[in-house]
């Protein structure tokens, strides 16, 4: 029985932390689809996708917080700010979503972010393409 509430509290508080995880891809996500005067740059459905893959890139080892970007990339906050590591996370979500686009926001942009819309206006044009990473046409 006690093995049966260890087990109970433990899928709790992972499913609690999961959702923490995901909290700043909800909050873009209303911050774009809730954007004034229809200045999107995708359709409302292509950002309710681009949702699907902001949650799945939450819950990767070295992302420590994920945010959809308006022009239909995602960013992430890392964990670990090492070449290895970071080579790590962009090969795992290219692997996972291969016309994707990946953007890390740096130790000196981080200082900058005082909110989920500062994130969500950030660019991804200057980051490489899963596409191009992966040798797609």
């Amino acid at each position: 029985m006690k093995l049966l509430v260890a087990t109970a509290m433990l899928l709790a508080l992972a499913t609690g932390a999961a959702r923490a995880d995901s909290e700043n891809c909800r909050r873009s996500r209303e911050y774009l689809l809730g954007t004034p005067g229809g200045d999107l740059a995708l359709t409302p459905q292509a950002y309710n996708d681009l949702f699907k893959v902001c949650i799945a890139t939450s819950s990767m080892p070295n992302v420590k917080d994920a945010y959809m970007l308006r022009d239909g990339g995602i960013a992430v906050i890392p964990k670990q700010d090492s070449i290895p590591a970071t080579a790590a996370t962009l090969a795992q979500f290219c692997d996972a979503h291969p016309h994707g686009v990946l953007r890390f926001i740096t130790a000196k942009e981080k200082l900058s972010i005082r909110s989920v819309t500062d994130v969500a206006r950030m660019s991804s044009t200057s980051s490489t393409p899963c596409k191009k990473i992966k040798g797609l046409s």
